[in-house]
């Protein structure tokens, strides 16, 4: 707050560039502000300078006179901060005290409707969905702690061609046929499963899912019932493997639904009034150019039907009617090309949505690797592995954490045999190995925890105390950061590293030492550690363990 009032003042609004970093060499201190550099050539000062001003500024505030030992200025310009050792410790007990709600802000009355996963019930969830449910639950998680309202929505099609393939392949497996026979067509889908849809439909049996429960009629030729029965068996699965990854929805939002309750009609009439369709080849076309499109788009084929992206518009519609004024899309890079276009449709509804809306984060595919080997198929599915193949093959935490550590945009390869290797180069055991190690600890001491939130904490001073304490530091403004820019893969990075930072100081200082004041300030330090691992991997999904 401190230097961003002191860069206000030199220009308006520069408090934004108020930033700290890590200096690459820690000889040269604790923090350190390139934003004297940065605000040089529009101030047309020499930088050098212009830091010199800044560092007076800064000494004078009372923050900075409080907590800061020194501030060095180096190179052209770089401000390198050195602080008191007393404020490198303040933040052991700022942990200790907000304990699970270190590093949360306070509450803010948007609401945030974040749609995720979304896959059409026409087969069990592939590795792709889980990295899509990992991101978006972890995104979920993110919005929370920066005091958001947020609510997880599921939306899937639930008619159209894809459904009307499975009900066709299940009522072949029904009359006995199979992928490879003469009539098995090549559109079918051939997994294991729709063999096991059938014989339970011709079972008559039950199937309930958290949106649905049918009943199948065991009528080989009730194509109707078939759909409709495969389809809540699907769900049921998919229900399953999301119970399995500990993903939880608020709401299933049905495509169906969009037509049927005329909502649909409703924005093709919102976008004709506004003068932004036309008619031509016996087509209707969206005049999608006004809005930066690279062409216009159909919106109604020759044949009545709506392109795929229509629907998408009347849903978003009906999310900014639902009251989400902010809204975020989790989707495979395969979705890019619809963005613009459903962007086009909701400015050209003229109904109030701002532009931008809405935010998208989109993800590649995922490879499995399994003894040096591509691992592609799997028999549940038939032509991919499955999330719950994934889960069953290594563990949920060692799914969400391995597919939460790279940017979504970027390809992954999931490594089997690194994900069940119980070594430092596995970074989910890395990471969960040093919040077991520090239990163990507190295990050993037997006191209570809560005691160490007045622990006298002037002893910890060695380099490693140092660089943990300002590890732990670091969190709050890693998490508002890593929400704001949707990127779970910051938690990842930032657990690792206290991880490593931890395990650097285990080895360095003994913490059960006869001395009860440095045995009480480094059990509260590591305490705090403990507390910051768990957070962390909390908003992951990822469990805490205490013995491993």
């Amino acid at each position: 707050m401190a230097l961003a009032a002191e860069l206000e003042k030199l220009q308006t609004g520069a408090a934004a560039r108020a930033a700290f970093e890590s200096p690459k060499v820690v000889a040269h201190g604790d923090l350190a502000c390139t934003a004297a550099m940065q605000l040089a050539k529009a101030l047309k000062q020499n930088p050098r300078q212009l830091s010199e001003t800044l560092r007076s500024a800064l000494l004078a505030t009372p923050a900075f006179e409080r907590w800061v030992d020194a501030i060095e200025i180096a190179g052209p310009g770089f401000i390198n901060i050195r602080l008191k050792d007393a404020a490198k410790q303040a933040v052991v007990h700022e942990v200790l005290q907000a304990a699970e709600c270190f590093g949360d802000q306070a509450a803010q009355a948007n609401k945030v409707l974040v749609e995720f996963v979304s896959a059409n019930p026409t087969g069990p969830l592939h590795v792709g969905h889980g990295r899509q449910a990992a991101l978006g639950d972890a995104i979920c998680n993110l919005l929370t702690t920066q005091g958001q309202q947020v609510y997880r929505e599921f939306y899937y099609n639930d008619a159209g061609v894809q459904i009307g393939t499975l009900a066709n392949s299940t009522q072949l497996r029904a009359k006995g046929f199979k992928p490879g026979d003469a009539e098995w067509p090549e559109a079918a889908y051939n997994g294991d499963y729709i063999q096991d849809i059938a014989n339970e439909f011709l079972a008559k049996k039950t199937v309930k899912s958290d949106d649905r429960e049918f009943t199948g009629s065991g009528d080989v030729n009730d194509l109707d019932g078939m759909r409709l029965f495969a389809v809540a068996y699907l769900r049921r699965e998919q229900d399953l493997d999301l119970k399995a990854f500990d993903v939880q929805f608020d709401n299933y939002y049905l495509e169906s639904s969009l037509y049927t309750s005329g909502k649909v009609d409703a924005a093709v009439q919102k976008l004709r009034e506004a003068g932004k369709t036309y008619e031509l080849d016996g087509a209707l076309w969206l005049r999608s150019t006004d809005y930066g499109d690279d062409k216009d788009r159909v919106m109604r084929k020759g044949d009545g039907t709506y392109t795929y992206f229509v629907p998408d518009v009347a849903y978003h519609i009906a999310k900014w009617e639902r009251g989400f004024t902010r809204v975020v899309n989790i989707q495979g890079t395969d979705h890019h090309g619809t963005i613009a276009r459903v962007r086009a449709g909701l400015q050209a509804a003229n109904v109030g949505i701002p532009e931008g809306y809405p935010d998208y984060v989109l993800h590649t595919m995922v490879r499995v690797m399994r003894g040096g080997e591509e691992v592609k198929i799997s028999k549940r599915a038939g032509s991919y592995v499955t999330l719950r193949d994934l889960i069953e093959w290594t563990s949920k935490d060692a799914v969400r954490f391995f597919l939460l550590s790279r940017k979504p945009d970027t390809d992954y390869i999931f490594d089997i045999d690194l994900a069940l290797a119980q070594n430092n180069d596995n970074p989910v055991y890395y990471v969960q190995y040093a919040h077991a190690r520090i239990c163990s600890v507190l295990a050993a001491w037997g006191g209570n925890t809560d005691s160490l939130t007045q622990a006298d904490l002037s002893p910890l001073q060695s380099p490693q105390a140092h660089a943990l304490m300002l590890a732990l530091a670091k969190y709050p403004e890693m998490l508002t950061s890593a929400a704001t820019d949707f990127a779970p893969h910051d938690v990842t990075f930032y657990l690792r590293d206290l991880a490593s930072q931890y395990h650097s100081y285990y080895d360095a200082e003994r913490i059960l030492v006869d001395d009860e004041a440095v045995k009480q300030a480094r059990l509260a330090l590591v305490a705090a550690t403990a507390q910051v691992l768990r957070n962390g991997l909390k908003v992951l999904g990822v469990s805490a363990p205490q013995k491993m």
